[in-house]
């Protein structure tokens, strides 16, 4: 019987209130989110759209996010240019490097979130 998705994401925080009400203005993410920009308060759970996920152990002395940090969250998103626009009209920095798009993988940006960890939002090419 195999696995069949990712049931949650848990982590530490300094202040898990706040990181939860950020993570829910600015990203979505979290309790009553439906995937598609409506929220209920109905709901406890995130329910997230169908789609590729990708589990992946790195090396430890990996450059790929900062060192110290053991994980980074990858959320797979659509509208990644106004979601950009709205994160940094909300004065969020945000990376973007041209070597990490590609036609085969799609697009990438790198943000962090207030305790420094980091989040890579990613949109993958359109199938067709």
């Amino acid at each position: 019987m195999p696995v069949i998705g990712i049931g949650g994401v848990f982590f530490r925080a300094k202040d898990p209130e706040a990181l939860s009400a950020w993570y829910d203005a600015h990203l979505g993410v979290g309790a009553g989110h439906d995937g598609t920009g409506a929220k209920s308060s109905e709901s406890w759970y995130w329910q997230t759209q169908a789609g590729p996920a990708i589990f992946a152990p790195f090396k430890a002395a990996t450059d790929y996010w900062p060192e110290g940090k053991a994980y980074m969250l990858n959320f797979r998103v659509t509208g990644l240019g106004a979601l950009l626009t709205s994160l940094r009209a909300a004065s969020i920095a945000v990376e973007t490097r041209a070597e990490w798009d590609t036609p085969e993988t799609g697009k990438f940006a790198r943000v962090y979130d207030p305790e420094g960890n980091p989040i890579e939002l990613w949109e993958p090419p359109e199938s067709g």
